[in-house]
């Protein structure tokens, strides 16, 4: 199968985070049983994690680690530093991509 095949047939949902990923009653993040089923799931949560609203999911661990008292302060200050440059990057990016 070709690639441009496979991204055709891909379901609309493909790399929704808030569907593939959505936040629980529990406020912790878990796959639902329908996206479990479907052959697209590893390929669709990793293009969801990798857009920026998947940092904001590795802001969550980093800021439930913190509470938890399982990091310092400076690892906290120290991973959120570098989400926020992941985070500029990519909308540096997408700005530079829209302008061509």
């Amino acid at each position: 199968m070709i690639m441009s095949e496979k991204k055709q047939k891909t379901p609309t949902c493909f790399g929704n985070l808030d569907i593939v990923f959505p936040m629980g009653p529990d406020e912790l993040r878990c796959t639902p049983d329908t996206c479990m089923a479907c052959e697209h799931k590893t390929e669709c949560l990793r293009t969801a994690m990798a857009r920026p609203g998947g940092i904001g999911v590795r802001e969550e661990i980093v800021d439930r680690a913190y509470a938890s008292g399982r990091i310092g302060f400076f690892k906290r200050w120290s991973d959120r530093k570098a989400f926020n440059r992941q985070k500029s990057r990519m909308v540096r990016d997408n700005c530079a991509k829209e302008k061509k």
